[in-house]
Formats: structure tokens, C-alpha cells, sequence
């Protein structure tokens, strides 16, 4: 039963947002602040995301594959390699050293 009131309580609570940013005046939305956080929260969220699905295990901060294959992923960005390029190598460095046993 208490999962069903956390599914209704989260349904409730996203409606509530939803509602909310429709009542939200578009004077508001037009301001530069207000623009810029829009503009970078999802970076920030994206990032965030990353980070702890990396080097998060649980409660515990770890360094394993994952790691190498995003620090195989950021000099492919720095390198400037096409998207698809730069998962291929986050991927391959990921599984090598996956199957070495790291």
C-alpha cells in the first residue's frame, strides 16, 4: 500500500509543477538571470548525472572502467571527434579495461 501512495504522491507532486510553470507570469521568463539558469541547469543536471553514475557504487566513490572510458570520452571531445566517435571510444576503453580486469 505505501507504494501506492509514493506513486501518488509523485504523480501529484509532477502535476503540481507542471501547473505551476504554466502560471509562472512570461514577464518572469524574459529576464537575463532567469534565461541564463534555464540555459544551464540542464548541463548542470546532465553533468551531476554523469558524475554519479561514474564514480558512484552505491554509497562509495570508486575509480574503475567507467572512469577510463569517460576520460577516453573527454580527449575524443578535446580532439573534437564526431558524437558517435566519442561514445565508440568511451565504450571500447570502458570494455577493455573491463576485460583486463580493472
Amino acid at each position: 500500500m505505501n507504494t501506492w501512495i509514493a506513486i501518488g504522491a509523485t504523480a501529484l507532486g509532477c502535476y503540481a509543477v507542471k501547473l505551476a510553470g504554466l502560471l509562472v507570469p512570461a514577464g518572469l521568463l524574459e529576464r537575463p538571470l532567469v534565461r541564463r539558469f534555464a540555459a544551464l541547469l540542464p548541463v548542470a543536471l546532465l553533468a551531476a548525472l554523469t558524475a554519479q553514475q561514474t564514480f558512484a557504487d552505491g554509497r562509495a566513490l570508486v575509480l574503475d572502467a567507467r572512469a577510463a572510458g569517460l576520460a577516453a570520452a573527454v580527449v575524443a571531445l578535446v580532439l573534437r571527434a564526431p558524437f558517435l566517435l566519442v561514445v565508440a571510444a568511451a565504450v571500447a576503453v570502458t570494455a577493455g579495461v573491463r576485460a583486463l580486469g580493472g
